[in-house]
């Protein structure tokens, strides 16, 4: 049995995080999303909050499992007795990041693949960041994310209200 793990700060979850982790529940016998703890970034939702959102919008695929972690990838792969790691590709930036990425994680785990599914075109611009600007300026991301995620950021910035732009900290590439 191939176990996989699909890791990621998912801060939120949207359609393209859904695209690929249903994907990769196809290709391996069992897929494990694993909601990163304590990134380097700042977040939107604690990590309870994205374990529920992700859970909610992967029911009903029974090889999916959603679980947190907050060490090396590599060492939760291990643990899990896992031997591929999922990463999902948008554009060239992606890429280029992904490609560091897998080699370092190479470097330290030779014994664990990492594989990369591209996303489907109809995701290709959606990023977390997206969403999160998109709702912090009023915009409808009803399209973007499952209908849980919509309500749940819909939520989270009436309850933040003038200190959503303090909590979350968005940055351009475009600068």
């Amino acid at each position: 049995m191939t176990i996989a793990v699909y890791p990621g700060t998912f801060d939120p979850t949207h359609y393209g995080h859904v695209d690929i982790a249903t994907r990769a529940a196809i290709v391996f016998d069992h897929l494990i999303v694993a909601v990163y703890d304590r990134p380097l970034k700042n977040i939107l939702f604690s990590t309870e909050e994205r374990l529920a959102l992700m859970r909610e919008a992967l029911k009903g695929i029974p090889n999916i499992e959603v679980d947190s972690y907050g060490s090396l990838t590599v060492d939760y792969v291990r643990r899990k007795g896992a031997t591929v790691i999922v990463r999902g590709l948008r554009v060239t930036y992606d890429f280029e990041l992904e490609y560091q990425m897998a080699l370092a994680n190479r470097k330290l785990a030779p014994d664990i693949e990492t594989v990369c599914l591209m996303t489907g075109l109809e995701h290709a611009f959606l990023s977390s960041s997206n969403v999160k600007e998109i709702v912090m300026h009023g915009g409808c991301v009803d399209e973007l994310v499952p209908p849980h995620v919509a309500v749940a950021l819909r939520k989270k910035t009436e309850t933040l209200g003038d200190d959503l732009n303090s909590k979350v900290r968005l940055i351009s590439l475009r600068d």
